[in-house]
């Protein structure tokens, strides 16, 4: 276990650099040489001054403010201006819609968009871009073409939590049995890869998925149906929690059963009831990504594309396994525990 985590830093550490280089290339200029603290206060050479508006999922998460403190860094890391949005929610796709015509109307330059469907801003993407807007879409695809996509491959980190609640049942010397999918919201692609890819990943051990449930992002949600499945199923022998929602609601429901000692769960990405959980035991591991990074690489990438730079059609910064043993490192501490700003409305 210690090799395959030290290979997967190794490769994180060069991606990170190549990355580094990539953004001082479409942004004009040497990255990192600005300390500026707010938009439009960098030297950026041909993106200075351009328009952003960034659109996460929605604005009651931390992951997605961290998103919003990445592109604010980049805005004034680049001397761009941008506007932080979303809706409250992720079930929420109206607003979305709507915020991306706001931002049609105000004449930006490109916007940065997190899609809450992979389907339903098709045809908001397309205005914009016959307006002139250039689309950087980060952590979900959509069915229509953009600029440029940033985000995790979810099947990849899917399998990666698979494999890890593989392990921890065979330490508690369960080699069959049933395992729960708590999940957010159906039909939203990032979602459906990440949970395909976990049951690749579980198919390595013997583990099946017996019961999936969704939540409609909602903690209490979640808890009352984790809950429910560890009452009426007393072969369970682990949880996957696909996102930071589904991972407090399940680390709520596996307090309460008074069941960390039996029933290892792996949840994904983080928040700070996430983190106090994996910290407690009520969650075994956290597939974590980098939504900060999600922010700044999408504002650079939108302003050289706004500059007329062409710009990376697909990039994955991939994930890493956080647990007990390494959620103090310096590498992953900073994962789990990213800045974070608010939207605007």
């Amino acid at each position: 276990m210690t090799k395959t985590r030290l290979k997967f830093s190794l490769s994180l550490v060069a991606v990170i650099a190549l990355i580094t280089l990539v953004i001082g290339v479409v942004a004009g200029r040497a990255p990192g040489t600005s300390s500026s603290n707010g938009g439009g206060g960098g030297a950026g050479g041909a993106v200075a001054g351009k328009k952003i508006d960034v659109i996460i999922k929605a604005s009651d998460s931390s992951f997605w403010q961290s998103m919003l403190a990445g592109a604010r860094k980049a805005a004034a890391d680049y001397g761009v201006k941008v506007g932080l949005f979303g809706p409250t929610s992720e079930t929420d796709v109206n607003e979305q819609v709507q915020l991306v015509e706001n931002s049609i109307s105000r004449g930006v330059d490109a916007v940065v968009l997190a899609p809450n469907s992979s389907d339903a801003l098709n045809s908001v993407i397309k205005r914009a871009r016959q307006a002139g807007k250039k689309i950087i879409l980060a952590d979900t695809a959509v069915m229509t073409p953009a600029e440029g996509f940033i985000g995790t491959d979810n099947v990849k980190a899917g399998q990666q939590a698979g494999e890890r609640l593989c392990q921890l049942a065979k330490q508690q010397g369960n080699t069959s049995g049933n395992v729960l999918i708590e999940s957010s919201v159906a039909g939203v692609q990032t979602i459906k890869d990440r949970d395909s890819g976990f049951k690749a990943g579980l198919a390595s051990c013997g583990l099946h998925v017996a019961v999936q449930r969704f939540n409609n992002n909602d903690i209490n949600t979640a808890a009352s149906q984790v809950n429910d499945v560890i009452t009426a199923n007393p072969n369970l022998v682990g949880i996957f929690a696909d996102n930071n929602v589904s991972g407090v609601g399940a680390a709520r429901a596996i307090t309460d059963n008074h069941a960390a000692a039996r029933i290892p769960v792996v949840g994904f990405d983080s928040d700070p009831q996430e983190n106090a959980a994996l910290k407690t035991g009520a969650i075994d591991a956290l597939v974590v990504q980098n939504p900060y990074f999600f922010g700044y690489q999408g504002v650079a990438e939108a302003a050289a594309a706004a500059a007329g730079t062409q710009v990376p059609p697909r990039l994955d910064p991939g994930a890493v396994v956080a647990d007990k043993a390494n959620m103090n490192t310096p590498a992953v501490k900073q994962l789990l525990n990213p800045p974070t700003a608010q939207a605007q409305g």
